[in-house]
C-alpha cells in the first residue's frame, strides 16, 4: 500500500524523539516504507538524519489539550507563540502562530498533510494555527531542522506538519468540557467523525469530521495580575488632561492626587489612566471546522484522492474606551478650566477618554478552506505523488461596541455639549450615544494556488553497503495573492480611534517555481549520506539555489549519530512588501530627544506617539545557514535518550526595532532617521495630524535589521519500567539556548537575547517538558506532566522593568484515563495543578498588563473531562 505525500512516521520507536508521553513507544513498528517529514524518500528507518518530534493526538487529548495553540505550547523548541490573546488590540484576525527557535513565525513552515495552506490574510506571515481541522488530525510531526529542500527553503526555523488520518471507517464521538477554578474561561468542545469503505476490499474510502469549540473570555477585572503593575498607562484620561501651545506643561482637574477619576494615577501636574482592567486577558472565541476526504483505488498501483476542509473562527476582543488626543476647546465653553496659567484668547488641546461609550469591542471572523486533488501510486519502478490545490483565507474585522464618529465627538467638545472634565449631562450622554457607530472596518483575503509532484525510487547498491541508493525528484508551482481593503466610509468615522487609513487598499501577488532532488547514498552498512538541492525562482525576487547535506551513522544498534548542514532563503511576504502604510498609536514611551529622562510632566514624556506601519517594497530577502548534530543512544529496549545540537545564522533579518532600543536616548543618533517631526519639532500624539503636512511620527515599518545567530541543544529521554502493578513510562524533552544574538540595524552591534527582554521579548535559556505515565492492562492510566521556563531580566523600557527579574514559570498537569469498554474511554484531569500565577512582568509589547501572555497562561487551575465513544 502506497502512502500519500504527507504520510511520515507510522510508529514511534524507542529512539523516537517524542514530546508526548513515552507510552507512544508501545506501538509496533511496521516494515512498510514510509515518507518521514523532512525527506521525499520512502524508507524503513523511523530515525533519519534529521530530528523529528511526534505528537499523537490520542495522547494529547488525554492530557486535556484540545487546541493547536495548547499543543505547541508544550514544545520546548518553540520559544514563543503569537497566541489568540495577542489579537486583543491588534488587527490579526484573532490568529495564532508558531515560532520555532524564536526567530519569527514567518520562518516556521506550517503544513497540512505535507502541503502548504494559505497564510493569514491580515498578517500575511504564516498560517493561522486556529484554522487547522484538529478533529481529523492523527499526529503532528515537527521537523526541528531548518531550510527544508522538500517543502521550501523558507522553513528556516523548522517545519510543523499536521497529518490527518489516511483512511477511517466507523464512527467516533468526542466531547469535552473545561472549567477554570477562577472565574471566566470556561470551554467546551465536540467533534464527530464517520467513514466507510475499505481501500483493499471495496476499492474506496470516504470519511468526514466536524469539530466545534467554544471558549468564554477572561477579562482584566477577573484576574488580579494588573493590580501588581498599573500597565497600559495613558495620558488620555477621564477627566481629561489638557495643555496649551507646545504642551510643555500638562494639566488635569483631578491633579495632583488623581483620586476622583477613572483608574487614574498621579503624574505630577496631570494624571494618567491605567487601562488594563478593560482589556481581555483571553478573548471569547468560537471555532467550527469540517473535513471531507475520499480515496479511490484505481487499481493496485494508483489512488485518486479528493479532500476539502473548511474552518471558521470568530474571536471577540475588548480593550479600553476610545482615546481622543487632540480635541479643541475655547474659552467660550462652559467647561473651560479654572486655571490662571491659561491664555483665554487661545484654545486648549484636550486629551479625553470616552468612558461613556464604554470599552471598545470587535469581532474577527476568519475563514480558511482548501480544495485538494491527489494522485499517488507506482509507475515504472517509481513511487510518485502529485497534488493540485486551492487555498484561501478570508478575514473580516468588525467593530461592535464603544466606537463613535470622531468628528461628532470633536464638535460636541467644541460647542460645549460634552464635558471632558466631569460628569455628563443627560443631553451629553444622549449626544455621545447617538454618535456611536458599529460596522465592518477591514477585509482581507489571501489565496494560494499550488501544484506539486515528486517521485522516488531505489537505484541499486552502488557501493556494496547492503542497501540500495534512493533518489527523489520533485517540482512545485505556486501562485500567491494578497489583498487588504478598508471599508472607507466607516473607517473614516473611526480613524481617530483605530489608526486605520480609510484609503487602505493593499494588493500583491507573486509566482514561485521550484525543482528539487534528494539522493540517499548508503556508503557502508553503517553510514548513509543524503544530499538535497532546491532551486526556487520568484517572480519578484529572482532565483536562489539552496543545498542540504546530512548523514546518518549507526555503528551499533544501540547508537545513532546524525547531522546536517543547509542554507535557506526567505523572500519578504506579500504583506511585508505591499501592506498599506497606516498611522496608529505607539506603546507608552518617552521622546528620546525632548524627554531623555522619561520623567512624567510634559506631553513628550511617557505617552503614546503616532507610528507609521505598513509594507516596505525596499526589503531584501533573508538568507540563512543551519547546522545540526545529534546522538541517540538506546542501551536497552526500555531506555533511550539523546541530544541534538543546532545552530542557525540569518542575515538581512526582517523586523522592527524594539521599543526599548528605539526610544533609548543613547541610541537616538543611530535611529534618528526613523523619527519624523512636525513643524514644532515634536512627534504627534493625535491621529488627526497624520497623515498630513504637520504629522510627526516614528517609522516602524519592517526593515532589514541585520543578522541573527542562535544555537543550543535539544535533549530527549524515555524510560519504561515494567512492574506487576503496571508499566511506568518517563519522558523528558528539553531545549537549552546557549546563544541568541541579533542586530537591530545593518552592521550594528550584536545584542544578547538569552535570558533578557531584548527587542520585542526574551529568549528562554531553558525549557523542559517532563512526563510520567502509569498504565495498567490497557484499561487504566494516570499521567503527570511538568512544564518549565527559566527566568529572565524584564523589559528595560520602564524603570520598574529594568529592575525586575521575571521569575521562572513551572506548571504541572495531571490526568487519569479509564477505558471502560473497547468503544468507550473517559478522561478527567487538572491543568496547572498547583494554580501557578504567571510571574510579574512589566512588558508593554502587548495590551495585557502585569504578565506576558506570550509565554504564560492567565487561566489558572482548570478542571476538565473528556469522553470518547467509537461506533
Amino acid at each position: 500500500m502506497h502512502k500519500l505525500n504527507a504520510v511520515s512516521l507510522a510508529v514511534a520507536t524507542i529512539l523516537a524523539v517524542s514530546a508526548a508521553p513515552a507510552s507512544a513507544q508501545d506501538a509496533e513498528q511496521t516494515l512498510e516504507r514510509v515518507v518521514v517529514t523532512g525527506s521525499a524518500i520512502k524508507r524503513l528507518d523511523a530515525e533519519t538524519s534529521v530530528p523529528v518530534t511526534t505528537f499523537k493526538m490520542t495522547e494529547l487529548r488525554q492530557q486535556g489539550l484540545t487546541t493547536v495553540e495548547q499543543i505547541l505550547g508544550t514544545l520546548t523548541a518553540s520559544q514563543s507563540s503569537m497566541g489568540t490573546s495577542q489579537s486583543v488590540g491588534s488587527s490579526t484576525g484573532g490568529a495564532s502562530f508558531a515560532d520555532l527557535r524564536g526567530i519569527g513565525a514567518n520562518k516556521t513552515l506550517v503544513l497540512l498533510n505535507g502541503r502548504r495552506i494559505a497564510n493569514n490574510a491580515f498578517d500575511g506571515s504564516a498560517p493561522d494555527l486556529n484554522m487547522i481541522p484538529l478533529a481529523a488530525i492523527e499526529r503532528i510531526e515537527v521537523l526541528r531542522d531548518g531550510a527544508s529542500s522538500l517543502y521550501g527553503t523558507d522553513a528556516i526555523g523548522g517545519v510543523i506538519n499536521f497529518i490527518t488520518k489516511k483512511d477511517f471507517t466507523g464512527g467516533t464521538l468526542n466531547v469535552g468540557y473545561d472549567s477554570p477554578q477562577k472565574s471566566g474561561g470556561k470551554a467546551g468542545n465536540l467533534n464527530v467523525g464517520y467513514g466507510w469503505g475499505d481501500l483493499d476490499k471495496d476499492g474506496f474510502n470516504v470519511f468526514g469530521f466536524v469539530d466545534y469549540q467554544k471558549q468564554d473570555h477572561i477579562s482584566g477585572s477577573q484576574r488580579n495580575y494588573n493590580t501588581r503593575y498599573a500597565g497600559g498607562l495613558s495620558t488620555n484620561t477621564d477627566p481629561a488632561n489638557y495643555y496649551q501651545g507646545s504642551g510643555l506643561t500638562v494639566y488635569n482637574p483631578a491633579a495632583p492626587d488623581c483620586t476622583n477619576g477613572t483608574n487614574l494615577i498621579k503624574a505630577g501636574t496631570y494624571c494618567r489612566m491605567t487601562t488594563s482592567s478593560y482589556v481581555d486577558y483571553v478573548p471569547k472565541s468560537e471555532r467550527a471546522s469540517g473535513m471531507l476526504k475520499g480515496t479511490i483505488k484505481l487499481n493496485n498501483d494508483h489512488q485518486l484522492g479528493l479532500e476539502y476542509f473548511v474552518t471558521r473562527s470568530v474571536v471577540q476582543t475588548q480593550i479600553a474606551p476610545v482615546p481622543y488626543a487632540s480635541l479643541s476647546m475655547t474659552s467660550d465653553s462652559p467647561y473651560w478650566p479654572d486655571n490662571a496659567a491659561l491664555d483665554k484668547t487661545k484654545p486648549i488641546t484636550v486629551k479625553w477618554r470616552d468612558t461613556v461609550s464604554g470599552p471598545r469591542q470587535d469581532k474577527n471572523i476568519n475563514q480558511q478552506q482548501r480544495f485538494l486533488a491527489t494522485l499517488d501510486g507506482a509507475l515504472a519502478g517509481w513511487d510518485y505523488s502529485t497534488g493540485l490545490s486551492y487555498n484561501q483565507n478570508r478575514v473580516t474585522e468588525k467593530l461592535t461596541h464603544g466606537y463613535a464618529d470622531g468628528s461628532k465627538i470633536a464638535a460636541g467638545v467644541a460647542d460645549g455639549t460634552i464635558n471632558p472634565f466631569g460628569d455628563q449631562s443627560a443631553d451629553a450622554i444622549t449626544y455621545i450615544r447617538n454618535a456611536a457607530v458599529a460596522g465592518t472596518l477591514m477585509y482581507g483575503k489571501g489565496e494560494t494556488y499550488n501544484f506539486d509532484a515528486h517521485a522516488s525510487r531505489e537505484l541499486g547498491d552502488w557501493l556494496g553497503a547492503g542497501r540500495a541508493v534512493a533518489l527523489a525528484v520533485g517540482t512545485e508551482l505556486r501562485h500567491e495573492k494578497f489583498s487588504q481593503l478598508a471599508n472607507t466610509e466607516f473607517a473614516t468615522l473611526v480613524q481617530d480611534s483605530t489608526g486605520v487609513d480609510p484609503s487602505t487598499n493593499s494588493v500583491g501577488s507573486r509566482s514561485v517555481y521550484a525543482v528539487y532532488s534528494e539522493l540517499n547514498l548508503p556508503v557502508t552498512k553503517l553510514l548513509d549520506i543524503t544530499g538535497a538541492i532546491r532551486y526556487d525562482k520568484y517572480s519578484d525576487f529572482g532565483s536562489t539555489t539552496n543545498p542540504k547535506l546530512s548523514f546518518r551513522f549507526q555503528p551499533t544498534k544501540e547508537i545513532l549519530m546524525r547531522g546536517s548542514v543547509s542554507t535557506g532563503f526567505r523572500a519578504p511576504s506579500l504583506y511585508e512588501l505591499h501592506a498599506a502604510n497606516t498611522y496608529t498609536n505607539s506603546s507608552t514611551v518617552s521622546d528620546p530627544l525632548l524627554c531623555p529622562g522619561g520623567t512624567a510632566g510634559t506631553l513628550n514624556c511617557k505617552t503614546q506617539f503616532m507610528v507609521r506601519n505598513g509594507g516596505n517594497t525596499e526589503l531584501q530577502p533573508e538568507k540563512s545557514k543551519s547546522l545540526t548534530f545529534g546522538l541517540q543512544f538506546s542501551p536497552t529496549a526500555d531506555l533511550a535518550f539523546g541530544i541534538d545540537l543546532w545552530w542557525i545564522g540569518i542575515k538581512n533579518q526582517i523586523g522592527t526595532v524594539g521599543d526599548a532600543s528605539l526610544y533609548d536616548p543613547d541610541n537616538y543618533a543611530l535611529f534618528s532617521q526613523y523619527f519624523h517631526r512636525n513643524a514644532a519639532g515634536e512627534l504627534s500624539t493625535s491621529g488627526t495630524d497624520c497623515p498630513g503636512t504637520n504629522c510627526g511620527y516614528v517609522d516602524v515599518r519592517q526593515q532589514n535589521l541585520g543578522g541573527t545567530n542562535t544555537a543550543g541543544f535539544d535533549l530527549n529521554g524515555n524510560y519504561r519500567l515494567r512492574t506487576a502493578v503496571g508499566n511506568f513510562t518517563f519522558g523528558l524533552n528539553s531545549t537549552y539556548v546557549s546563544k541568541y544574538k541579533f542586530q537591530e540595524y545593518q552592521n550594528g552591534p550584536w545584542v544578547n537575547g538569552v535570558g533578557v527582554f531584548a527587542g520585542s521579548g526574551p529568549v528562554f535559556r531553558w525549557q523542559h517538558t517532563l512526563t510520567t505515565v502509569w498504565s495498567y492492562n490497557s484499561t487504566y492510566s494516570v499521567g503527570l506532566t511538568g512544564h518549565y521556563k527559566s527566568s529572565y531580566k524584564d523589559d528595560p523600557s520602564t524603570d520598574e522593568g529594568a529592575a525586575n527579574t521575571v521569575a521562572s514559570y513551572t506548571t504541572f498537569d495531571l490526568f487519569g484515563n479509564y477505558k471502560a469498554t473497547r468503544q468507550l474511554s473517559l478522561t478527567a484531569g487538572v491543568r496547572n495543578l498547583f494554580d501557578r500565577d504567571p510571574p510579574l512582568s512589566y512588558q508593554q509589547a502587548v495590551f495585557q498588563a502585569g504578565y506576558d501572555p506570550r509565554y504564560t497562561d492567565p487561566t489558572g487551575r482548570t478542571f476538565y473531562v473528556r469522553g470518547s465513544y467509537d461506533f
